[in-house]
């Protein structure tokens, strides 16, 4: 539990555009540069602080309290944190939970984890959402100037920083029903466990695993994870997806795994204006007319009118039309932009694990 809040230092947030917020320091001392995102979610805060995707940014909580359950290692989707640094209107000093085994300010500073809280994180959103993602900077004195490391900051090497360094299996309780290769591109813990809920063998494989090794393997599917970046930056990756989809294995792809599994078919990607973040993201099944209620994190999507012929957008953002799946016509594969593994939810779309585990006992008996 904290015990502090008398040792109470000032800290400032300086975006590029010269903005400046004055408010509070918490979590570890010092400073931290990065690209500033905005998430509505209203809960999973250590989701958020420990999902890969948000590597090399500075995330901001929309919700004015965080903190307030503490901190619970069983629900991280990494080992670590991988933000830049953490914004929050008010973080709560007294935890209360009873799976809580710390408090936030204390998981910050052991992470090295820059926080600032006490601005107005509404004020902060509103500026981004109208003039799109910036990067900004957090520092301990303003003397009236914008660094010039704030406008040459970008986020570069993001999945060869958060894949996994080997191998690792993860298998079932009961009978091994099938087996699936999941490449690790920064991937949440959520997914594996997803697959091996449904009685899969998860074989996790660095993101720069090549098809020869898949090939030993020898799975009944490919799952490609979601993961932090710009996707197109991923060249070397993608040459390996075009050889990966040559095999014909059912294939499901999620968030990043989505976009390179798409570039890997000759679409495009382009960066969104400030990205959609958080859990209450409306997408449309385009066969079923059905609007999903949807967890997402990501800056970039797949160019609609760019995929080629076999390829069919299967669900758009409600919000904004832009791409949320595609189903491939020629291949057993698949891929959605949102995140069907939402810890802490929603968990509407869900079924999508079931429809990949259907393809591959179909194809299995082929």
């Amino acid at each position: 539990m904290y015990k502090g809040g008398l040792d109470v230092h000032k800290a400032y947030l300086i975006l590029e555009n010269g903005t400046v917020f004055e408010g509070k320091s918490f979590g570890a001392e010092g400073e931290a540069v990065g690209e500033i995102v905005f998430t509505t979610a209203m809960t999973g805060y250590l989701e958020t602080l420990t999902d890969p995707s948000y590597y090399g940014q500075i995330v901001v909580q929309t919700f004015p309290l965080i903190g307030n359950y503490g901190v619970i290692p069983s629900d991280f989707e990494s080992d670590c944190p991988h933000v830049k640094a953490y914004i929050v209107r008010q973080w709560c000093q007294e935890p209360s939970n009873f799976r809580c085994e710390g408090d936030l300010d204390i998981f910050l500073r052991k992470n090295g984890i820059v926080g600032l809280y006490g601005i107005d994180t509404r004020h902060l959103t509103r500026i981004v959402r109208e003039h799109g993602v910036m990067n900004g900077k957090i520092v301990a004195s303003y003397d009236g100037t914008v660094p010039e490391e704030i406008k040459g900051y970008r986020i570069i090497d993001a999945v060869k920083n958060t894949t996994c360094d080997k191998e690792e299996v993860f298998s079932p309780e009961g009978e091994v029903k099938r087996r699936v290769v999941l490449y690790d591109f920064g991937a949440k813990a959520n997914i594996c466990r997803c697959l091996v809920k449904r009685g899969c063998e998860v074989t996790v494989v660095p993101a720069y695993t090549k098809v020869e090794r898949v090939k030993e393997i020898a799975p009944d599917g490919i799952m490609l994870s979601n993961g932090p970046g710009d996707p197109a930056e991923n060249t070397e990756i993608i040459e390996e997806l075009k050889k990966i989809a040559e095999l014909k294995l059912p294939t499901f792809g999620i968030c990043l795994g989505h976009q390179l599994l798409a570039l890997a078919h000759g679409a495009k990607t382009e960066k969104l204006k400030y990205g959609h973040r958080g859990a209450n993201q409306p997408c449309k099944e385009i066969a079923t007319g059905r609007v999903y209620i949807t967890s997402q994190n990501h800056g970039y999507a797949v160019v609609n009118d760019s995929l080629p012929a076999g390829a069919e957008v299967s669900f758009v953002n409600a919000n904004d039309g832009t791409c949320e799946g595609v189903c491939y016509t020629d291949e057993p594969a698949f891929s959605v932009q949102f995140h069907p593994e939402a810890c802490g939810g929603p968990l509407d779309t869900g079924f999508l694990f079931d429809r990949f585990v259907e393809l591959m006992d179909e194809y299995k008996n082929v």
